[in-house]
């Protein structure tokens, strides 16, 4: 009985010393979080300070992603014996001057997908990687300051597809105008004097015109976040038809060293891409559709991967 009770008081003890030594760790870590959230602060400001001074800055980050698969005798799908794959990635670059009275920024988008399945049973069908997103946009802008916020600026915008029918259709626009950079991460561009040039075979189809192009774009980083989003509208004064907009976004989050996951998603409305689609290159085209017959459906993507900060 006396073997018990001290048995009993000495697990009340041990258990007591514990609780007390959790509660005096936790009591310690409750400063050192304070602590780490201020010195991170210290360090958002410094970034901010680097940020604002002349010269260039330039930086990239990208999302690189892909699978690849193979099945023997899997009966209990419809294509039991075929191997499967697909890779894509995703660039965002960008340079920037920024100097006392003038700024000049260069942005570059690339977005490139390949897919590929091959049926074993089937000798005929395509077992070659296929492009499936295909993206490319690049662009300049030079803005002469007014004041720390507002400058007068030109910009050239070019985008297109590369992997096939490159330049057909591709978009130039040339414009003038203002910029607004309320923040040094975002940039406003609104220029009602714009261009839209529009290169394509199908003449019949594309058009070029003159119009308002309106740009928005905010690069980010925050210690182990990279984030950048970018809006691109042309407003065609002939008609709505010939307007268009692209709305693409890119994270990448560091998991290690460089390394980490990135996700990729854009979103696109483009009514002369959307006939002709439906007038050359559907699977049951229709040579008689005009913009007047035509559902101008919303373009998506997106892209999940492992990312690679530059």
């Amino acid at each position: 009985m006396k073997k018990s009770l001290l048995t009993a008081m000495a697990f009340f003890v041990l258990t007591l010393t514990f609780a007390q030594t959790e509660e005096e760790l936790k009591a310690q870590i409750a400063p050192k979080k304070d602590s780490i959230a201020a010195i991170q602060s210290r360090v958002n400001a410094l970034q901010k300070q680097l940020d604002a001074l002349p010269g260039w800055k330039i930086g990239a980050f990208g999302t690189i992603g892909g699978s690849l698969s193979q099945f023997n005798n899997w009966f209990a799908q419809g294509i039991p014996n075929n191997s499967s794959g697909n890779i894509g990635f995703t660039v965002n670059a960008f340079a920037n001057l920024q100097e006392e009275k003038f700024f000049w920024r260069n942005a570059a988008n690339v977005n490139l997908t390949w897919v590929k399945l091959d049926d074993k049973d089937d000798p005929t069908d395509d077992d070659s990687f296929r492009q499936a997103t295909d993206v490319f946009n690049i662009s300049s802008l030079y803005g002469r300051k007014l004041s720390e916020k507002f400058a007068i600026s030109a910009l050239t915008e070019y985008r297109t597809t590369i992997l096939s029918n490159f330049n057909d259709p591709g978009y130039l626009d040339i414009g003038v105008g203002a910029t607004w950079t309320p923040i040094s991460d975002l940039v406003v561009v609104i220029h009602p004097l714009n261009y839209n040039f529009v290169f394509s075979s199908e003449d019949n189809i594309f058009e070029s015109s003159m119009g308002a192009k309106i740009l928005a774009d905010y690069t980010k980083q925050l210690g182990a976040v990279s984030f950048k989003s970018n809006l691109s509208l042309f407003q065609s004064y002939k008609s709505s038809d010939l307007s268009n907009w692209t709305w693409t976004n890119s994270f990448s989050y560091s998991l290690w060293k460089m390394i980490g996951v990135g996700f990729d998603f854009g979103l696109r409305s483009n009514k002369q891409e959307t006939l002709n689609y439906i007038v050359n290159n559907a699977p049951t085209p229709d040579p008689a559709a005009t913009f007047d017959t035509i559902d101008n459906e919303l373009q998506t993507y997106w892209t999940l991967g492992l990312s690679y900060k530059f």
